[in-house]
């Protein structure tokens, strides 16, 4: 669960059965949540791919990161219906609307704005992801998690997801240091930003 840590399966059922409730109100789409106890990735993968036959569309919620970009990947590989992973994408369009519209207010355009991303787990992937996608400038963000700024060298077996962000640098600087004229964005629990 973000932000709880693991909690397990049955402990996070009240909060996809109010995603549920959201997902009829706002879209008219009817919902049945299946918490799955299974913390394999390829057994949870597994489990979720017997399932299509039953469903149009699948929303993953919850998964930490690495792990949930293997997960969705394989899944998409596997099945013919949509699979949505809601902490990485629907995180990242909500962010993205909302940068875009303040843009729009100040007058700047989004190939040429700074940004500072405080964390590095699947929903701040997820929001960097789609602002490049959209025309930010790569060599425009620079990543901080609990440790400072995310720089190439600083971990020989760095996840692909953390790296693709990774910029030169010599490992000193802090959130506090690269943060002056530049929008922030957060998806690091509180304590840690």
């Amino acid at each position: 669960m973000l932000g709880l840590g693991n909690i397990g399966a049955l402990a996070g059922k009240p909060v996809m059965e109010g995603k549920g409730v959201l997902f009829k109100k706002f879209a008219g789409i009817d919902v049945f949540d299946i918490e799955v106890d299974e913390l394999d990735p390829d057994k949870f993968i597994n489990v979720v791919a017997a399932l299509e036959p039953t469903f149009g569309g699948i929303n993953l919620e919850d998964i930490k990161a690495p792990e949930c970009f293997y997960i969705e990947q394989k899944l998409r590989e596997r099945m013919n219906i949509p699979v949505f992973h809601d902490d990485q994408h629907g995180t990242a369009i909500i962010s993205t609307a909302a940068i875009l519209n303040g843009l729009r207010v100040v007058e700047k355009n989004l190939s040429d704005v700074r940004m500072v991303v405080s964390g590095a787990g699947a929903a701040a992937i997820a929001c960097m992801n789609l602002l490049v996608v959209l025309g930010m400038q790569k060599h425009n963000i620079v990543v901080c998690d609990s440790k400072g700024v995310i720089y190439k060298e600083r971990e020989p077996n760095m996840a692909e997801t953390k790296a693709a962000y990774a910029v030169d640098d010599d490992g000193k600087r802090t959130l506090d240091d690269v943060i002056d004229g530049r929008i922030f964005s957060s998806a690091a629990p509180a304590r840690k930003c």
